[in-house]
């Protein structure tokens, strides 16, 4: 592909890194593929009018990357084993924008499924599974999501806890049978997209609470709820999607106490909760009867369980939310259902989340080597950065050059209550299939996007 010449045409950044980005950018598409050789660094700047040196330095960042070897009067060949394990084992990796948990290396996911599925087929009762649900889950599946909450310190029978079709489907009818048009809703600057979009639909007031590094100030709620007309209050306590904010443990009882003394609804979406190694009481655990309390499966073991569990402040209340959950998806997936109950029973659901944890460390220490000089926020335990832009760097920029690239990036617009008026923010996804491999490399160019950025004050 002596031939190639790379479009620079939507690349904003300066010109040696539009260029290495485009040539991992074609690398990865597969419009250079594995031993083609390169263009001669001055046959390359000669069409593209530039200086030698800015091709050289951008064929520098792309071996830096790991992406091609060679140079000198050999030239240089896109590498023969470029790729990493996703290429390897046929998988396709398509960025939705979603936050996922990261793939364990040698993980036990696929044979821990295979395996449950076939003990579940053989077990008693196993037609069952393959037949519509009642209202909220089986009452096997309900009794082991609330065995699992009790664990961690909230009050929690089968008879006040449900097994939803994901955290998302909790979440719809929570708000859709809780507030109506017009209630207002607490959450922080930024928050899940998610839970915006079913605000937009039931058509709530939506009041962004200022925070810090533990998230929601309950001083800001505590103002907000003085001054009327406040219904309810969102969060996610542990590792916050977007912001990474988690609070501690004095945080989450003055939201508590708070919420008890202005009688606010309390929606505590936990969706990260497990996955630290110690993880913290629950708000739930501190106002039970006034907490919606949702744990999904998700994002602690993997995309493909659609489950959540809803714990509501009554055994009244879940069952009054238990239509709302059949008429918005039927019924929670019974097969993985049945398999989240099997897991919780057997020990495998502990190992397969501390899979995750353990992988998610090791993402954590690549990024931590990588980007040592950025300021970002994240848990050491989790597996997405907030990293805020200073002013003069376009996060849609960035965001357009390294999502070809293979890094999942979100631009802080889309978490935002109020667009434009809380500064540029990045949250990068360093879970999902990408491999270690190409996290690295790509972390590798955003870093040297962002060093090069300022230095160049282009971006």
């Amino acid at each position: 592909m002596q031939s190639w010449v790379p479009d620079l045409a939507a690349e904003a950044a300066p010109i040696y890194l539009a260029i290495a980005s485009a040539l991992a950018r074609d690398i990865e598409a597969g419009v250079l593929r594995p031993g083609d050789r390169l263009p001669p660094q001055r046959a390359l700047a000669e069409r593209l009018a530039v200086d030698l040196t800015t091709v050289t330095k951008a064929y520098n960042e792309v071996r830096r990357l790991g992406l091609i070897e060679g140079g000198g009067r050999r030239g240089s060949f896109v590498r023969a084993d470029v790729g990493g394990q996703a290429e390897a084992t046929g998988a396709v990796l398509t960025d939705t924008g979603m936050n996922l948990p990261p793939e364990p290396l040698g993980g036990r996911f696929a044979a821990c499924f295979r395996e449950g599925v076939a003990e579940l087929l053989a077990g008693p009762g196993a037609a069952g599974r393959f037949q519509y649900q009642p209202s909220g889950g089986a009452q096997p599946d309900r009794a082991a999501g609330a065995a699992l909450l009790a664990a961690r310190g909230i009050a929690a029978t089968e008879d006040d806890v449900l097994v939803a079709s994901g955290g998302q489907n909790a979440l719809h009818a929570i708000l859709g049978t809780l507030l109506s048009a017009g209630d207002t809703i607490c959450i922080g600057r930024f928050a899940y997209p998610g839970l915006l979009a079913l605000a937009r639909r039931f058509g709530l007031v939506v009041r962004a609470i200022d925070g810090d590094g533990e998230g929601i100030d309950p001083r800001a709620l505590d103002l907000a709820a003085r001054a009327g007309g406040v219904r309810a209050v969102y969060m996610v306590p542990t590792n916050d999607n977007p912001t990474a904010a988690t609070m501690g443990e004095e945080r989450r009882r003055a939201i508590a106490d708070v919420a008890r003394r202005h009688d606010l609804i309390v929606i505590e979406d936990d969706a990260y909760g497990l996955l630290p190694a110690a993880p913290l009481p629950p708000i739930a655990a501190f106002a039970p009867e006034r907490t919606w309390h949702v744990t999904s499966l998700s994002k602690i073991i993997s995309p493909a369980l659609r489950i959540a569990y809803l714990r509501a402040p009554s055994a009244r209340d879940a069952w009054r939310l238990a239509g709302e959950l059949h008429e918005t998806a039927i019924m929670p997936p019974p097969v993985s259902a049945a398999l989240a109950t099997l897991w919780l029973r057997n020990g495998s659901f502990a190992a397969l989340v501390a899979e995750v944890r353990a992988e998610a460390v090791a993402r954590q220490a690549i990024a931590a080597d990588i980007l040592r000089d950025l300021d970002y926020a994240t848990h050491p335990q989790g597996y997405h950065l907030w990293l805020a832009l200073p002013a003069g760097i376009a996060a849609a920029d960035l965001v357009g050059t390294l999502r070809p690239a293979g890094l999942s990036v979100v631009t802080s617009d889309a978490f935002a209550v109020d667009p434009g008026g809380a500064g540029q923010a990045l949250r990068i996804s360093i879970g999902g299939g990408l491999s270690r491999e190409r996290l690295a490399r790509t972390l590798t160019m955003l870093d040297a996007m962002m060093q090069g950025a300022r230095g160049a004050h282009l971006i």
